[in-house]
């Protein structure tokens, strides 16, 4: 046989696959023949081109030219059926569609090239669908080549040889598959479509086996993404940690939601001042805002609301419903909420540093319900402390920073670092008791923060990458905090400046000041040690403030974590540094009487001097026990991920990954309460009804504030109210109207404006009230009405 007929061997194979892609493509000139591409690929023999085209040639060696399937056989016009010559001029006078194609597959990227040389212009066509098959996989070609979209085509030509007929009397018949006669196989090839002049490409049909294929799947309907949607955000980590969380704190302060109407968990008396604050707050926002600290309490005095811490963050929790068991209502829910964000932000936060779910877990529910903090119960403005770990976690995570990967600059956003500023503003306008140690502690980051960077640019002489819209962030979002924190403090600043006594002293800060055997001291509150530590508390000269026990499950967790963690060894010693001194000041004078520790921030730092207990910042102690506690954790449970991982099989796989949930278990366990819910005391009638500016007697510290909270309905003017401090002019008034109704605090009561003095006969017993409550009053030229359990005069 010669070189150009089909099926011999003589040929070199055109270069297929990978081949294609690393020999450039040569493009032949006009009229000249173009030389096969030449490899050494030991590869090539596996193709299945190759195999059939050698069977062929095997085949037909030993027999005679079929005429009617051999050379010349088919007519001319038949490109797939025509025998091919020696010479690339042949194909081009006689094969136009072969050209066309050619010049197709030339312009789609080269894989051509070698074809050229055309011994058969259809085995051209197979042969570079048969290699492109590849090349349609690897992209390297369009799919709009005839070819390459009929893989049934292109499979036929690899298996049964090259081209329409097969040459030599391969087939017997002129059906390309089955034999037939090459006109058959012209018509059968045409039935994509009519053949174009020379140049043009030919129209793409339907797909052949369109019909076998599978149905394509229907296009969702608006409902149907709209559920998918819904499910993928009940099922997010967040979604379930909020929930959790949620749900955890409904049942560790039951009965709280029991009857939150008429009780109030711990006491009725700081509670009921908290109530009234976040009702003051939403009344006075929407009915005339610039009345904000002028309270309707401590009638005359000026910036009453800054008395004490404010709740103002809670403002607009305030402007839903009106009276006193509206604000009873909303502060239980408020109360239960603190709990469940304190327990969510410890979460995100040690999750941002690098913790496991469990272990942020364990770190929230730590942190949340400490037995320290059952004690303090009835301060909410102490329990909402939630906005802490959560803005810290916030900053972190738009910083692209954690404990456990350090400064990544391709996880910066300044989204969150809005978001963290945002919240630690809030957080601090719920009060300075918790929120301006946060603030220092923000500052003192910022400052450190900022050394380090530029420490280490002088260092290594590159600039670390931070860009300017983490900066403009960082700038506006500082900004925003020291503008909300200046405005809180300007009415305080006005309250020391009107009542300097008010300002606390050393010897405040001593009273309240723990010693170190509070540590590991409960107070009467917790469930489990409550009981067995009533020996310990009574040593303590002021137990509430001085049980300062964290957990003994915490205590240990924070121990084992400074031994086998995921924090780096450096990480875990800081932690451990932050916890021994943040310890040291919260034992305000008692250790080495505050001289290197809390004096210090006592009398330097703005603000600080307004703090008489130092043992809240036991707070920052517990978090930073419920980090290492997290550390040692997470790593725990990825020893026994991988312990699991490693068994065949794995059956006790899900005991011990049940396992890792006990310390979860255990700090849930010892945070268990008996915290006493009482009823509060009901509204009197002539509370509803007087006007004001009032008086209700007897006035005292605690019973002012059921009169605060009595106050709800309509907001009156009262000369009542209770607070950190008791102003100078209430204890006149106190002490002047220990004779009332006489002419002498007839006289005071109404040169302060008073015109209604409300009497409550349910609280006289043991008082001078005893006696004069019922006295005639006709010769001092007031009035006297009974109203319930009340007596009302009005002046």
């Amino acid at each position: 046989m010669t070189s150009g007929q089909p099926g011999t061997g003589n040929t070199p194979p055109t270069p297929t696959g990978a081949d294609t892609e690393s020999r450039p493509a040569t493009t032949a000139a006009p009229g000249t023949p173009t030389q096969p591409a030449r490899t050494s690929d030991p590869a090539r023999t596996s193709d299945p081109a190759r195999t059939s085209d050698r069977a062929v040639t095997e085949t037909t060696a030993g027999s005679p030219p079929d005429v009617s399937a051999g050379s010349g056989a088919a007519p001319s016009g038949d490109p797939e059926a025509a025998p091919a010559t020696s010479g690339p001029a042949s194909d081009t006078t006689r094969h136009g569609d072969t050209k066309a194609a050619i010049k197709q597959d030339a312009a789609q990227g080269g894989s051509t090239t070698s074809a050229s040389t055309a011994k058969d212009s259809t085995a051209t066509k197979d042969s570079t669908t048969t290699k492109d098959t590849g090349a349609a996989k690897d992209s390297t070609t369009t799919k709009d080549t005839d070819a390459t979209k009929d893989s049934t085509a292109a499979k036929d030509s690899t298996t049964k040889g090259s081209g329409a007929t097969k040459g030599n009397g391969a087939t017997k018949g002129g059906d390309p598959a089955k034999g037939g006669d090459a006109g058959k196989g012209a018509k059968g090839d045409d039935a994509d479509g009519p053949d174009k002049a020379d140049g043009e490409a030919k129209p793409v049909g339907p797909e052949r086996w369109e019909a076998f294929a599978s149905a394509p799947e229907p296009r969702p309907s608006i409902f149907t993404r709209a559920g998918r949607a819904v499910g993928r955000f009940l099922i997010h980590e967040w979604t379930l940690a909020t929930l959790a969380a949620t749900a955890l704190a409904v049942l560790m302060t039951w009965p709280t939601l029991r009857y939150p109407r008429y009780t109030l968990p711990q006491d009725y008396w700081d509670p009921s001042l908290q109530a009234w604050q976040m009702a003051w707050s939403g009344h006075i926002l929407l009915a005339d805002p610039a009345r904000l600290w002028q309270s309707n309490t401590f009638f005359p005095e000026l910036w009453s609301f800054a008395f004490s811490d404010t709740l103002l963050g809670y403002a607009p929790a305030g402007m839903l419903g009106s009276g006193p068991e509206d604000a009873i209502l909303r502060y239980n829910i408020m109360f239960v909420l603190a709990h469940a964000l304190a327990t969510l932000g410890a979460y995100a936060l040690a999750r941002q540093l690098g913790a496991g779910r469990i272990g942020a877990a364990v770190a929230g529910v730590s942190y949340t319900y400490a037995p320290w903090l059952l004690a303090q119960a009835g301060h909410l403005h102490v329990l909402s402390n939630g906005g802490i770990p959560l803005a810290l976690a916030m900053l972190a995570r738009g910083h692209g920073w954690s404990l456990r990967h350090g400064y990544r600059p391709e996880r910066r956003h300044d989204g969150w670092v809005y978001a963290g500023w945002l919240v630690a503003a809030w957080q601090l306008s719920l009060g300075f008791g918790i929120g301006l140690p946060f603030a220092y502690f923000l500052a003192g980051t910022v400052l450190v923060a900022a050394v380090l960077y530029f420490a280490r640019r002088l260092r290594t002489r590159q600039a670390v990458p931070f860009g300017r819209r983490l900066f403009t962030a960082d700038l506006l979002g500082g900004v925003l905090f020291a503008g909300i924190g200046l405005l809180m403090a300007f009415p305080f600043y006005k309250v020391t400046e009107l009542h300097p006594y008010a300002e606390r002293t050393i010897a405040d800060i001593s009273i309240f000041s723990p010693p170190a055997s509070g540590f590991v001291t409960a107070p009467a509150e917790s469930r489990i040690w409550g009981g067995l530590h009533e020996g310990a508390r009574a040593a303590l000269p002021w137990h509430p403030e001085m049980t300062l026990l964290p957990g003994f499950v915490l205590y240990a967790l924070a121990a084992g974590g400074l031994f086998f963690s995921v924090w780096r060894l450096r990480q875990r010693l800081l932690l451990l540094v932050g916890v021994l001194v943040t310890m040291a000041f919260a034992m305000g004078t008692r250790f080495f009487d505050g001289t290197f520790t809390y004096v210090p921030l006592f009398e330097h730092l703005p603000g600080w001097s307004g703090l008489r207990t130092p043992g809240r910042l036991m707070l920052w102690t517990t978090l930073l026990l419920a980090l290492l506690a997290a550390g040692a954790v997470t790593a725990l449970t990825d020893r026994v991920r991988e312990l699991t991982a490693q068994r065949i099989p794995s059956w006790p796989g899900p005991w011990l990954r049940m396992a890792t949930l006990l310390p979860l278990l255990l700090v849930t366990v010892e945070g268990l309460n008996t915290t006493p819910h009482p009823v509060v005391p009901t509204q009197p009638a002539a509370m509803r009804s007087a006007e004001g500016p009032m008086l209700v007697l007897p006035s005292n510290q605690s019973l002012d504030q059921h009169v605060m909270l009595w106050s709800t309905s309509g907001f009156p003017d009262v000369v009542n109210g209770g607070s950190g401090f008791t102003p100078r002019q209430l204890d006149d008034v106190r002490r002047v109207s220990q004779s009332f109704p006489d002419q002498t605090s007839v006289d005071y009561l109404r040169t302060l404006g008073v015109r209604t003095v409300v009497l409550l006969r349910g609280q006289v017993a043991g008082t001078p009230w005893e006696i004069t409550i019922d006295a005639p009053v006709e010769s001092l030229g007031i009035s006297r009405q009974e109203v319930g359990d009340a007596v009302v005069f009005r002046l």
